[in-house]
């Protein structure tokens, strides 16, 4: 049986040299590629076509949520899984609409990256459920707001993306206030107009200042 391909992506080469041990010791995988960055995630991804990809989502000063969008994009049967190193409710929704097969806590040890692989490879997905249940939380919170309803659609990070449209930042501005890549602002700057139903930034704008956006924010 062809062992399946898997391609590492993290910024920190003691953390690439971890993985590449673990997944050594398993019959069925093979390492073969590394990547320190998203641009060279998608290159290698593009000439190595691996069945899996293990991808860190904060790549230095560039997105793996990004990355996974593009090699999504252009592969669209590979499995990304996203490693992180806290449970970021916000990320996990944002690696979840890239169509990521699997999040995972770093903490949470080898035996979790091989469940995420296996399971992504079985068709299946796995998110770890600390990240799982901190988003859930969020969720509910912002039900039980007073203003949290005009807002259930967006996520923590999504809410945040809207507060700087209200004060007029542009995207880049946003992603380097927010510490994302500018093509996940332009996702969330659509996802915001779609779920809110407004036409443009400034009605955006308006509709998170009529429903209070900046106090529940601030009672977060």
């Amino acid at each position: 049986m062809r062992r399946k391909k898997v391609l590492i992506v993290d910024d920190h080469e003691i953390v690439r040299v971890g993985l590449k041990a673990l997944l050594g010791r398993q019959a069925n995988l093979e390492v073969v590629g590394e990547a320190a960055n998203a641009p060279e995630a998608v290159a290698q991804a593009k000439r190595l076509r691996p069945d899996v990809v293990l991808m860190d989502i904060r790549l230095g000063s560039t997105s793996g949520i990004d990355a996974c969008q593009e090699i999504m994009n252009a592969m669209p049967e590979t499995k990304v899984i996203m490693l992180t190193s806290y449970a970021e409710d916000e990320m996990f929704f944002a690696a979840l609409r890239t169509g990521a097969a699997g999040y995972v806590i770093k903490q949470a040890g080898g035996l979790e990256v091989i469940r995420a692989i296996q399971a992504a490879l079985a068709g299946a997905s796995l998110l770890d459920p600390a990240a799982a249940e901190r988003s859930l939380s969020t969720v509910h919170r912002a039900a039980r707001s007073p203003d949290g309803g005009a807002f259930a659609g967006l996520n923590t990070q999504a809410q945040h993306v809207l507060a700087r449209i209200t004060t007029g930042d542009t995207n880049r501005e946003i992603a380097v206030r927010l510490h994302l890549g500018e093509g996940t602002v332009r996702n969330y700057v659509s996802d915001i107009l779609l779920k809110l139903d407004v036409a443009n930034r400034a009605e955006a704008a308006a509709y998170a200042t009529k429903h209070n956006l900046q106090e529940l924010l601030v009672s977060d």
